[in-house]
């Protein structure tokens, strides 16, 4: 399609103008006469030309991906930073790497990033724009449907923002549909589609009835089979909603994986490397906050420093959790009370250290046992957990993947008391589709989020 070669050109341009540009920009700061355009240059088509292969590979320039502005981010920050790596191990294996500066080769690196990351962003908003209004349907199509179907199916919209420009619509009452002789009642009108089509180029034709109608569908099939175009069979309201998760090949047959299995053993290694790398790194850094934490705790309040409260992990297994000590009463048994606004419980350091999240912090030694990883749907207490299996559906699905001292619906705002029912399924809904959609690029997402978040979040009490 022409705008996925304009996207790609335009990549390749803005990568070769940033690598000129750079060692240009560079070596007159340095006032270095280098004379070494030739080089920068050679070196700056093979980073574009890579750069546009590799994205390709990924399926990066097809419209659906050019308009997910996370994944296509993602994909460039990923594809760009493994592609220079890789080039600079091979520079430095065939000892080229001389020939570069290293300033030249980081302001490359960063400035061709940029350029990238903000030419993506604006290509997103306007292909979704262009999308809307219809610019790309330039596909001509025409549509046989069940009567009623088209002013009330979701397919019509999204054909045209995806290039299919529909001509003519025929449509069929479902008294037709029911006739043994539906041939016999819809052939003149069949027969003037197909003269339609002849005449007007038509490029393909889309079906749009219940898939229930199998022998309606073959008959139409087994007309149409004159005209030497495509023909597309649109998923029913019925069949729709399963065609939206992952199709997965389990031999001969083709299934619809409605909801996926836990990670994979090679997730689960990623995962816990992750887990392992950052809990020990995060460990380094707030051992000085935790000491003092733990000197506050016990000068200001009587009782121990950390609370150690039962909590449910991976399969439902039972783990013990390390918090600091916010409360003067340590609450682990058939019956908890969440902590609330003002609550009179909570002492005058757990107050801040609730607000600040400082308390979390021992539950990197859980992070370290293999209890809980750095992200994951925050393990509730037993009781509530037992409790909320009760009343909300698919909650146990949960304990799908180990919980977390962070998750999505933290970081989405949905943390602390959740005092009416609908706030529970609100973060039970987040921790789903994270469970659904995990990446160690979304891990990492929410662990950047988290920081950003955890010293402004009010409902933490």
């Amino acid at each position: 399609m022409v705008v996925e070669r304009i996207v790609m050109c335009v990549d390749a341009v803005l990568v070769v103008v940033s690598g000129i540009g750079c060692a240009a920009a560079y070596h007159l700061f340095t006032q270095s006469l280098g004379g070494k355009a030739e080089v920068y240059a050679a070196a700056s088509v093979l980073v574009a030309i890579n750069l546009a292969l590799l994205i390709t590979v990924q399926h990066g320039y097809r419209l659906k991906t050019i308009t997910n502005l996370p994944r296509t981010l993602r994909m460039t920050l990923m594809t760009w930073t493994g592609l220079f790596g890789a080039l600079l191990a091979i520079a430095f294996t065939m000892k080229l790497s001389e020939n570069f500066s290293r300033g030249t080769t980081i302001s490359f690196y960063l400035i061709g990033l940029a350029v990238l990351l903000a030419w993506k962003a604006a290509a997103a908003r306007w292909t979704a724009h262009a999308q809307r209004t219809g610019a790309f349907a330039n596909s001509r199509a025409v549509m046989i449907a069940e009567f009623g179907l088209p002013a009330s199916s979701n397919a019509m919209m999204d054909l045209a923002q995806h290039g299919y420009r529909l001509m003519r619509i025929m449509e069929i009452r479902s008294k037709e549909f029911a006739s043994p002789l539906l041939l016999s009642s819809i052939g003149p009108r069949l027969d003037e589609l197909i003269a339609y089509a002849r005449e007007n180029r038509i490029e393909h034709i889309f079906l749009l009835m219940s898939w229930s109608r199998q022998h309606a569908i073959d008959s139409i099939l087994d007309a149409l089979k004159i005209l030497p175009v495509p023909v597309h069979l649109v998923p029913d309201a019925h069949a729709a909603r399963f065609l939206r998760y992952p199709l997965v090949n389990t031999g001969n047959t083709w299934t619809a994986e409605l909801r996926r299995a836990p990670l994979s053993w090679k997730e689960r290694v990623l995962k816990r490397t992750l887990d392992l790398v950052g809990a020990s790194l995060a460990l380094i850094v707030f051992v000085p906050v935790m000491l003092v934490t733990a000197i506050l705790i016990k000068a200001t309040s009587k009782g121990p420093v950390f609370f150690r409260q039962t909590r449910n992990g991976f399969n439902g297994g039972a783990f013990k959790i390390f918090k600091f000590r916010t409360m003067r009463v340590l609450e682990d048994g058939l019956t908890i009370r969440q902590a609330q606004k003002n609550d009179p419980r909570v002492t005058a350091i757990g107050k801040w250290l609730r607000k600040t999240s400082i308390d979390e912090l021992p539950q990197l030694l859980n992070v370290l046992k293999g209890d809980m990883s750095l992200v994951g749907p925050r393990p509730h207490a037993a009781a509530h957990n037992s409790e909320y299996e009760q009343i909300i559906g698919h909650y146990a699905f949960r304990h799908h993947v180990k919980p977390g001292i962070t998750g999505w619906a933290q970081v989405n705002g949905y943390r602390g008391e959740t005092h009416t029912l609908q706030l529970m399924e609100k973060r039970v809904e987040y921790d789903l589709w994270y469970i659904n959609n995990w990446s160690l690029w979304l891990d990492f997402v929410i662990l950047c989020k988290t920081a950003l978040v955890s010293l402004g979040q009010r409902t933490a009490y």
